[in-house]
């Protein structure tokens, strides 16, 4: 008899060694649980890019995956001028289907659309925070008088909400035997 193993257990334990190391390896390219919970940068710290009050029309709707349907932005109440709400450089301005809209990149992997805006800015023009950056347009689909805001990080799309501030809790007051 002989002591080395037979093919079929020679097959097992390739097999098995091949499995490990694959799994090693997807360990080792996998961001930590910390990296992946990571705000983008610049949280928290974008202007508002239109005068008057924080009104969402439509909000954020993530997709269930990369081609599902859901909506990947904010529609925000607007109505003239449409200002950067981060420093960044205008990486593309033109129309897209029926809309007008302006890509700002933000450095950092952050990028933002705006749309329906019309500019006269052209791509690889720098804008600072703040600045006017085109005035509200029609086209698309965003309600008249409403401005889209998709923001992604990395090319993935994220709440724009992120960027502009975190949302106070609502807090709800009991009503007393009287009434409120």
């Amino acid at each position: 008899m002989s002591s080395s193993p037979s093919a079929p257990t020679r097959r097992v334990r390739i097999t098995l060694l091949t499995l490990c190391a694959l799994i090693a390896a997807v360990l080792l390219v996998l961001p930590s649980r910390a990296e992946a919970a990571a705000d983008p940068p610049g949280a928290g710290t974008w202007l508002w890019p239109v005068a008057g009050g924080r009104t969402v029309v439509e909000p954020f709707r993530a997709p269930a995956h990369a081609y599902g349907p859901g909506h990947r932005g904010i529609d925000i109440a607007a109505d003239d001028v449409v200002r950067a709400p981060a420093a960044g450089v205008v990486a593309f301005r033109g129309t897209v289907v029926d809309r007008p809209l302006i890509t700002i990149d933000h450095g950092g992997g952050n990028v933002s659309t705006l749309e329906p805006v019309q500019s006269e800015l052209t791509p690889g023009t720098v804008v600072a925070q703040g600045e006017a950056i085109g005035t509200l347009s029609v086209g698309g689909h965003a309600a008249r008088g409403a401005l889209h805001i998709g923001v992604r990080w990395n090319d993935v799309y994220l709440n724009p909400m992120l960027m502009f501030g975190r949302v106070p809790r609502a807090v709800l007051i009991p009503c007393g035997a009287s009434g409120c």
